[in-house]
């Protein structure tokens, strides 16, 4: 199989059957073999029907549905979990996405022997002063953080060799960043391809401002995954060790003051180096733990999915 699209969506009723028709004209015209798969992220509209609609009238078609809503991230685990495709191209379901890029991103990972092509929005319809600010300081901090050199992180359309995304864990909200979890994983060669964005043609968007603040965090969070995610105890360890040593010299220091240079001053305890002193240890010493508890957590049983399927569509029932 040439192309497995792997479409995650909530509540795009009204979009699908015009999504998925562009879809296969593209593949039609280009002779490509191919599979659709909707990841219905636990919709409360019609969706599942049309997926359901969609697949009877093509086979190509085939469809997840979770219980309920468990996040994009989750969904395109399950998608990649399921692709076949020899190229893997992720798409959102609201009709910002042209599907007149998938040749060119085939072309680009097929032809050119890029791992990841990741689409770039130069121009945007959507509120600058909503989106478009916030996704750019968003964007660049993404760059220097992770040093992948990339525009548009948050770009639902990309590219991908099979190996790619049977390589990575797209888990909690880390779909932003399935770039910089490809690099960590070994897949350098990253590419960027500029695409079209359109506005949005049905309903509304199911992402609010909290999404740039839960991007930042989880920014930190593979920052330090990056750096740290493998061996945690070099980074608290280490903190606890330094910690520990400036407590420990403090609490010597003091010892030696009151028995050989002032003894018949006021009590240890009545010091406030004291309490510095016994502060700095213990967080030292918690620091050193929480490092040890880390080595032994990544050492213990691997993840597990995070969400559940609620029917599948011409997939295996497993």
């Amino acid at each position: 199989m040439n192309i497995s699209v792997v479409i995650p969506l909530l509540n795009e009723q009204e979009s699908l059957k015009e999504l998925n028709d562009c879809i296969v004209n593209v593949m039609t015209s280009n002779h490509f073999s191919y599979e659709i798969l909707f990841i219905d992220d636990g919709s409360t509209d019609k969706s599942w029907q049309t997926i359901t609609k969609l697949s009877n009238e093509n086979p190509h078609v085939k469809g997840i549905r979770f219980l309920k809503n468990f996040g994009k991230s989750q969904a395109l685990h399950a998608g990649f979990s399921e692709a076949m495709g020899d190229v893997i191209i992720t798409m959102d379901a609201d009709l910002q996405d042209n599907p007149e890029e998938i040749p060119e991103l085939y072309n680009m990972v097929v032809n050119q022997k890029y791992d990841l092509v990741s689409g770039w929005k130069k121009k945007r319809y959507d509120n600058k002063l909503t989106k478009n600010l916030p996704s750019k300081l968003f964007n660049w901090a993404a760059r220097k953080t992770s040093g992948v050199k990339l525009h548009d992180f948050n770009c639902g359309i990309k590219s991908y060799r099979h190996d790619v995304i049977k390589n990575i864990d797209v888990n909690g909200e880390m779909h932003r960043y399935i770039p910089v979890l490809a690099k960590n994983a070994g897949f350098v060669t990253i590419g960027e391809k500029i695409v079209k964005h359109q506005a949005r043609k049905y309903g509304e968007t199911k992402f609010g401002i909290d999404r740039f603040i839960n991007g930042f965090l989880d920014l930190i969070t593979i920052w330090f995954l990056s750096r740290f995610g493998k061996k945690p105890m070099h980074l608290f360890g280490a903190l606890g060790v330094v910690m520990f040593i400036i407590g420990f010299c403090f609490a010597f220091y003091l010892g030696i003051d009151k028995l050989f240079i002032n003894p018949g001053k006021r009590l240890i305890t009545q010091r406030p180096q004291f309490y510095i002193a016994l502060v700095t240890m213990v967080i030292g010493s918690q620091f050193f733990i929480a490092g040890f508890l880390g080595e032994i957590i990544l050492r213990s049983k691997p993840s597990q999915k995070r969400y559940l399927i609620k029917d599948k569509l011409n997939l295996n029932k497993d």
